[in-house]
């Protein structure tokens, strides 16, 4: 999609006050998922919480991708209970079962018919930030489910490595290629798509 520098510029720029936020988490695989979650809900001065997705993962703490989404889902609540915010429960949607299949196929889920319905509320003066810390594959679906959001969002994934980083086998983005093209191809605003493994790679 053609996109005008004046507004890309402006939707890359730091925001000036609060904005509303939804965030996408493998929150079951690792720590720093469960700070970040808490992190967001204690920051309602800069951070309107506007959804939470339970993404899927697979590793030693899973035994498929549908799992590790659902044992997200279920330590989102978790979290949700022991900081005594019920009232935000509602806003959690499981994710995807399952990685993208191909850059045309979306996975269909709660979460990304929710961000599909959710972002069309939103404008480029003011898009929905959507900073997702796990695999992106329900980011993904929403932008094919519905194309119109892509100049209503502003994506922060932390997912990738840098240029001179010696491999791509960075956990979020090398269990979902597909999604990750769908991402970085489709014109969508991603600020910070270089992330901390980009900025302070981990020594080998």
């Amino acid at each position: 999609m053609e996109q005008d520098d004046k507004g890309l510029l402006n939707r890359l720029r730091k925001p000036t006050g609060p904005v509303d936020v939804v965030i996408d988490t493998d929150t079951y695989n690792e720590i720093d998922d469960q700070f970040a979650l808490a992190f967001l809900i204690k920051s309602k001065e800069k951070l309107n919480l506007a959804g939470i997705y339970a993404a899927p993962f697979f590793n030693q703490n899973s035994s498929s991708p549908a799992d590790g989404m659902e044992k997200s889902y279920n330590e989102i609540i978790k979290i949700l209970t022991l900081m005594k915010r019920d009232d935000l429960k509602p806003l959690v949607k499981r994710g995807s079962e399952k990685y993208l299949p191909s850059e045309r196929e979306p996975v269909e889920s709660e979460a990304a018919r929710d961000l599909a319905e959710k972002a069309m509320g939103y404008s480029p003066e003011k898009p929905l930030y959507v900073v997702s810390i796990g695999a992106i594959t329900n980011i993904a679906s929403a932008i094919i489910l519905k194309p119109e959001i892509i100049d209503r969002i502003v994506v922060v994934w932390l997912g990738g490595h840098a240029h001179h980083w010696p491999d791509t086998r960075e956990f979020n983005m090398m269990q979902d290629v597909a999604a990750a093209r769908v991402i970085f191809g489709c014109g969508v605003k991603t600020p910070f798509a270089i992330t901390l493994w980009i900025i302070r790679p981990i020594p080998q």
